[in-house]
């Protein structure tokens, strides 16, 4: 008979990836004025998703790595960027991954002519807007990579992005098994393509930043 000590010194490797836009905005829909403590968001979503897959076993918190974009035209941008590499990036086990926003290609159309629009006609300035490019790429890769190393057991998956159904398949032939951290309804085909899923909302109150925090 297993010895009952060694079944309870059962723990998980669990690592948690998060794009950043993706989350923020079905927070704010969620709770407006939300405001996330990311050195807290880990280790509790790390907990929830062991939990998921062994409600006896313990959660080993390999770490965060955050997904995001910044716009470097604006200083709204620039504050952006030294919050998540000054401020984020500091806190135990989180890494920062953040590129800059790229100018789209094509302008936008009138309604009713269907005209394009490079500049504005009051002011002149350019019309285009921006877009994020290669974020969910990096963030699908090192979810890949990390695996290959061995790093993790468990991944906790925070987007609503369909395009991370083909890697949570992949990880599972693997025998890494992918939870999806869910805002339901949003992203219902990647929750059941997951192994598991965790109600981020629900667990928001421990990882709300607070005045003392």
């Amino acid at each position: 008979m297993a010895d009952l000590n060694q079944l309870a010194d059962v723990r998980h490797r669990v690592r948690v990836f998060v794009d950043f836009w993706n989350y923020t905005l079905h927070m704010k829909d969620v709770d407006a004025p939300f405001r996330t403590d990311w050195s807290k968001l880990g280790p509790v979503l790390s907990r929830a998703a062991a939990k998921v897959v062994d409600p006896a076993a313990m959660s080993e918190y390999q770490g965060l790595n955050f997904y995001g974009s910044w716009d470097p035209a604006t200083e709204t941008g620039r504050r952006h960027h030294r919050w998540a590499t000054r401020v984020v990036d500091t806190f135990p086990g989180v890494k920062v991954s953040i590129a800059p926003r790229q100018k789209k290609r094509s302008s936008p159309a009138c309604p009713g002519c269907h005209q394009r629009l490079t500049k504005c006609p009051s002011c002149g300035a350019d019309m285009r807007g921006t877009e994020e490019k290669g974020v969910d790429v990096r963030m699908a890769t090192d979810m890949i990579s990390l695996a290959w190393v061995d790093n993790y057991d468990i991944a906790v998956l925070v987007s609503s992005d369909r395009d991370f159904v083909p890697v949570a398949e992949f990880l599972e032939t693997r025998g890494i098994k992918v939870i999806h951290g869910a805002f339901p309804p949003r992203g219902s085909e990647l929750t059941t393509r997951c192994w598991g899923s965790i109600k981020v909302p629900q667990l928001r109150e421990k990882f709300r930043l607070t005045t003392s925090s």
